[in-house]
């Protein structure tokens, strides 16, 4: 069983920043691909970035410039820095963790339950 959890959500004013952190725990080998999804009220859930194991990265163009996501290998987490955020930030922030479980090297896509985040006007 993996667990994926995230944490550092919260209310900031526009302008603000924010960093969000996802640890992901359980019968772990190895991580692979880590990434941060959103979802506001009434849209489906969208990208926001990925990390390979590498550190390559990828980013929607809507939070180019103002988000940067990293990973620290020995610790299975993945962060979310978030500058200079707007109300259209706003929404649910889920973490993906895609591996290999230690228990008979069998590969597993894990998300968490999400963390708010909420940015005022």
């Amino acid at each position: 069983q993996v667990q994926v959890v995230e944490s550092g959500g919260g209310l900031v004013q526009a302008g603000g920043s924010l960093r969000l952190s996802c640890a992901a725990s359980g019968s772990i080998f190895r991580l692979n691909d880590l990434g941060w999804y959103r979802q506001a009220p009434g849209k489906q859930r969208e990208l926001v970035a990925t990390i390979s194991r590498g550190g390559s990265t990828n980013y929607a163009d809507s939070v180019k410039g103002r988000f940067t996501i990293s990973r620290d290998n020995a610790k299975n987490t993945v962060y979310l820095q978030m500058n200079s955020l707007k109300p259209e930030d706003t929404g649910t922030y889920y973490c993906n963790a895609d591996g290999i479980r230690a228990l008979y090297a069998t590969p597993f896509n894990s998300w968490g339950q999400g963390t708010q985040v909420t940015v005022s006007s």
